[in-house]
């Protein structure tokens, strides 16, 4: 998932600090394609779950969402 996420974004890494960095920001259509990718791997029951966990995943990350 962080791999998809850094691909995404074209950086090779997180933020040192979350909560107060920022390393870009992810569309919600991007955020869908990388669930529907992750769907079969994530303990969700349907996309718009995949994409919560996968949300999550990003803001740990330092990403903002839009």
């Amino acid at each position: 998932t962080t791999d998809l996420l850094k691909k995404a974004l074209g950086v090779e890494k997180g933020a040192n600090a979350s909560g107060h960095e920022k390393i870009g920001k992810l569309s919600r259509d991007k955020l869908r394609e990388i669930a529907q990718l992750k769907a079969n791997d994530l303990n969700a029951i349907s996309i718009e779950g995949a994409e919560r966990i996968i949300e999550g995943t990003a803001r740990s990350m330092g990403v903002e969402i839009e």
